[in-house]
């Protein structure tokens, strides 16, 4: 008898969190554009401008967006867009994402290291793994769209 308190004490103290937890689920794109796509496309902005100086004319006519496919991940859809002026990746911005605190921190850190390698091959961000492999399969599908 003397057992039973404690181990009903801490079995109800360990199913809190199990209680408490939110799973984060999809969201429509209009409400995750706008945080998400701020950073991309200041960058964005700064880069097409610096590429545009070079070629005022075929920058803005030669400018090709591209969306990557969606990607059903376990955190939520992921969806990139991306803008090419000529082969150089511009901006990056996110159609879809899941709604989730990691997501959110780790789009910009994304875009700023798609932007500086051009390519999909950019780092995992930690704490959003799920998010980064749908981003990269998703940015990889719009840069392997553009070379078709």
């Amino acid at each position: 008898m003397k057992r039973a308190i404690p181990v009903l004490v801490l079995s109800v103290a360990g199913l809190i969190p199990v209680w408490r937890y939110e799973p984060s689920l999809g969201t429509p794109t209009t409400e995750v554009a706008s945080p998400a796509s701020t950073p991309s496309a200041e960058s964005g902005s700064a880069e097409t401008g610096s590429s545009e100086s070079g070629s005022s004319e075929s920058g803005s006519a030669a400018d090709t967006v591209v969306k990557g496919s969606t990607v059903n991940t376990d955190k939520g859809p992921v969806q990139v867009q991306v803008t090419f002026a000529g082969d150089r990746i511009t901006a990056v911005k996110m159609l879809q994402q899941p709604n989730h605190p990691q997501t959110t921190a780790a789009v910009p850190q994304l875009v700023a290291e798609t932007l500086e390698a051009q390519s999909a091959d950019v780092d995992t961000v930690s704490g959003a793994t799920i998010t980064s492999d749908g981003y990269k399969e998703s940015l990889q599908a719009a840069i392997d769209a553009k070379g078709a």
